[in-house]
């Protein structure tokens, strides 16, 4: 019974960028319904890959949720989410900016049905502004947003990271915008619109590389897996795969060269900061490299982490679902799907001591719960709800 219970969401959103979000918040224990369209339901649906005709993509991000079909583009559907929006705390769409005005179910409508509404949009480019009009995709706010021109190997092409961080950082601004939200609601009484693009977030993560262009005049390119700024901190080839080396500052520094039998550079003047280090990385790296090529990753692991030096090895996914600290942690959680059967997927990775979020149910059937919702929220009876999926609304 997690820190959000009695916390109910009407989830519009479909793919990525909205299910990511509403699924963190179900996770935490609000009630989640996801209204999706008669027949063809979230996109989603229909993405590989499939176990049992299900698809593992839609189940690993629909954890937690209840399904209703609404099609919002007939009058009663809309009516029908209306009524739903007078009984819950907040609503959550991700569709192209201006589409629920044209279906006359915008923030400024909503708003009069229910005053205290928490409504929140996650699009490509936001609400205002120039692109706001423009469709988006992860691929494209990677690359606009700056993130691409900074990730790939040195002096190689700019590369698009491997998950839709995208879509991801646009869900996790969003469960944030939401939760905010919620708060100064408790605390003034009044609702609002949370406006969340994903370009916006992008630039949001750019981390460091506006203040280094501000600062020296150059544009930053990919610099491969090297840190641009802390040396050494990169991965380093051992006697039988790689290992990452992070050493965050001077002290520890003087721990991995004491453990790399490196003391004879430690504080050598070319060497002993890290400003130095990193004006003379070309000079430093081979001298790293050559010293960890005598050990394997293990054995490297076990002298570093003795030391305290921070280090780890490039998992491949196979290998992240075997870690002991992500079993132990509970990152890796095995959900029953009533036709799926059984499907691994990433856990709960907000940790609470005293109402912890948890996976309490498989992600629905398509419009699995429109009758039961119907019922509860708005008191139809079976002869309604038969009426209204004869005529197409559910």
């Amino acid at each position: 019974m997690g820190p959000l219970q009695g916390l109910k969401i009407l989830d519009l959103t479909r793919v990525l960028a909205g299910p990511y979000c509403t699924m963190i918040l179900g996770d935490l224990g609000a009630e989640i319904i996801k209204v999706e369209a008669p027949i063809k339901g979230d996109d989603s649906r229909h993405f590989g890959p499939y176990q049992n005709g299900e698809s593992a993509y839609f189940m690993s991000l629909n954890r937690n949720k209840k399904s209703i079909t609404l099609d919002l583009k007939k009058p009663e559907g809309k009516e029908i989410l209306k009524a739903l929006v007078k009984e819950v705390d907040v609503i959550i769409e991700n569709f192209r900016p201006g589409t629920m005005e044209k279906l006359g179910l915008g923030y400024e409508v909503l708003k009069t049905v229910n005053p205290k509404i928490i409504y929140a949009a996650s699009s490509g480019f936001g609400h205002t502004g120039p692109y706001s009009q423009r469709p988006a995709y992860d691929g494209v706010v990677q690359a606009m947003g700056g993130i691409m021109s900074i990730t790939g190997a040195k002096d190689g092409e700019p590369t698009r990271v491997g998950p839709s961080i995208g879509d991801i950082a646009a869900g996790l601004f969003t469960a944030i915008g939401v939760l905010s939200a919620l708060n100064c609601r408790n605390e003034k009484g009044i609702g609002q619109k949370v406006d969340v693009a994903m370009l916006d977030c992008q630039v949001a993560m750019l981390e460091n590389a506006i203040a280094r262009y501000v600062v020296t005049n150059e544009v930053p390119k990919p610099a491969g897996n090297r840190h641009t700024s802390i040396v050494p901190f990169e991965p380093f080839d051992t006697q039988d795969s790689k290992l990452v080396v992070a050493v965050g500052n001077d002290s520890l520094w003087l721990k991995f060269c004491e453990v790399c039998n490196l003391n004879e550079i430690a504080l050598q003047e070319a060497f002993a900061t890290n400003p130095q280090r990193n004006k003379h990385y070309e000079l430093l790296r081979p001298i790293i490299a050559s010293k960890m090529m005598e050990k394997t990753t293990h054995e490297w692991q076990l002298l570093l982490d003795k030391a305290g030096v921070p280090n780890g090895p490039i998992n491949y996914v196979d290998q992240v679902l075997e870690d002991e600290q992500i079993i132990a942690r509970e990152m890796i959680v095995e959900v029953e799907h009533p036709v799926a059967g059984k499907l691994k997927m990433p856990g709960v990775a907000i940790k609470l001591s005293e109402t912890p979020g948890c996976i309490q149910t498989a992600a629905p059937l398509l419009g699995e719960h429109s009758a039961v919702i119907l019922k509860t929220y708005l008191n139809f009876d079976d002869e309604k709800i038969k009426e209204l999926i004869e005529e197409g609304v559910l």
